[in-house]
This record gives C-alpha cells, sequence and structure tokens, in this order.
C-alpha cells in the first residue's frame, strides 16, 4: 500500500507546518479575508498575504507527496486527509479550551451572529444583535464584548461597530455553559459622519477583552 516511506513521511511533515503557519487559535486567521483557500487566507483589503500563499503552496505539495507515496487508493486517501486537516484544528481547540484554557482563551463562538438595525429617524437607528458564545473552562468568565465592522464594507462605512456607540458591553458566562447574548440599543449617529441607513448582518466578527488581553472572533 506505501509506495515511497519517504514521500509519505514529508507530506504528513508539510501538512504539520501549513496547521501550525495559520492555526486559528487564538484569534481567526480568516477574519480579514477576501479570499481564501482551504484555511489559508490568500487576500485580504490590503492585498496578497504571503504566509497564506506559502501555506497554500506547501499544502499542495503535501498532496502531491501523499499521492506519490501511496501504491493506491489516492483519491479516497486524498478525501481522509483534506477532511481531518479541516476538522482537527477545531478539535485541537475544544479539546485545549475544555482542559487548559483560562479567561476569554476558553470563550469559542460560532460565528454565526446576526445584526439587524432599522431606521427610526434621521441619524437615529435601531439597533439589535444576537449572538452565542460558549465558555468551556471551569470559572466563570467575565469581559467586555465589541462589535467590528465586516472587512468587505467599502469606503469606511460603518455598520456593526455602530453597536459600539453604547459599548462596551460586559458579558458574564458561567462555567461550562453556553450563553445567548442579545443585544437592543437605540443609536444615536449624529457624531458618525459614515454609516448605513438600515439592514442586516450575518457571521459578524467580535472582540473580547480582559484588560490587556484582547481577542478578536
Amino acid at each position: 500500500m506505501i509506495r515511497n516511506k519517504i514521500a509519505l513521511i514529508s507530506s504528513m511533515v508539510i501538512l504539520v507546518i501549513c496547521m501550525y503557519l495559520n492555526f486559528p487559535f487564538p484569534y481567526n486567521v480568516m477574519l480579514e479575508a477576501s479570499f481564501t483557500f482551504m484555511s489559508f487566507p490568500i487576500r485580504n483589503q490590503d492585498g496578497y498575504i504571503v504566509l497564506g500563499i506559502i501555506g497554500s503552496v506547501l499544502f499542495i505539495i503535501a498532496m502531491i507527496l501523499l499521492v506519490i507515496g501511496m501504491k493506491k487508493y489516492h483519491f479516497r486517501t486524498l478525501v481522509i486527509v483534506v477532511i481531518i486537516y479541516a476538522i482537527l484544528p477545531k478539535l485541537l481547540i475544544t479539546i485545549y479550551q475544555e482542559t487548559l484554557a483560562s479567561g476569554i482563551m476558553a470563550i469559542s463562538y460560532d460565528g454565526n451572529g446576526k445584526c439587524d438595525f432599522e431606521n427610526v429617524e434621521e441619524d437615529l437607528l435601531n439597533g439589535e444583535c444576537n449572538l452565542l458564545l460558549h465558555n468551556r473552562s471551569n470559572e466563570d468568565v467575565s469581559f467586555d464584548l465589541e462589535f467590528l465592522d465586516s472587512y468587505s464594507m467599502e469606503d469606511e462605512v460603518r455598520m456593526e461597530s455602530l453597536m459600539n456607540l453604547a459599548g462596551p458591553y460586559s458579558i458574564t458566562i458561567e462555567a461550562k455553559r453556553e450563553k445567548s447574548i442579545k443585544l437592543k440599543e437605540l443609536l444615536d449617529l449624529s457624531v458618525v459622519p459614515k454609516h448605513i441607513d438600515g439592514g442586516t448582518s450575518f457571521n459578524i466578527h467580535i472582540k473580547l477583552i480582559d484588560g490587556e488581553t484582547t481577542r478578536t472572533l
């Protein structure tokens, strides 16, 4: 079944390097990405991301070496390796958060948050955001929460970050608990030069703040 042991081992080593280069913890490496390949951010609003490009090239080389190293079952092996590569980081992060992590490092977010903005009158919006956070540690965790604008927004127009006009929001999540966060505010935008007049945003990004420690999710 194994044709070339050196090629097979080299493939595994390169895959480990790829995962290390773009490991999605403690920060979301895909946050600013406008173009991605697998788990590698290739481009953002500032241009191409060298580390993401290097990781992509190494990943392709690893796949080629994997095929060279196997006598048969090439397609099946590739599919299995890609699936494991995709789910392993999340599994490792979950294990770490449930055993060693503390404070905001133990907070996980599924990325499915949603914000709705409804125009009340000129320079006045109703803003409502909903998201689900999970404290995986054995201790209660308290932190401040801020909202980050989508990097797809053009000309520095503010949307999700408008909620910060009434923030930051102090949140406490009990040990080993999920908490549904629902925030509703009447936002005065008279001091905000560029902003939306209404709309809905999905998959919102947030920042967690605990003293000098921050995480973007």
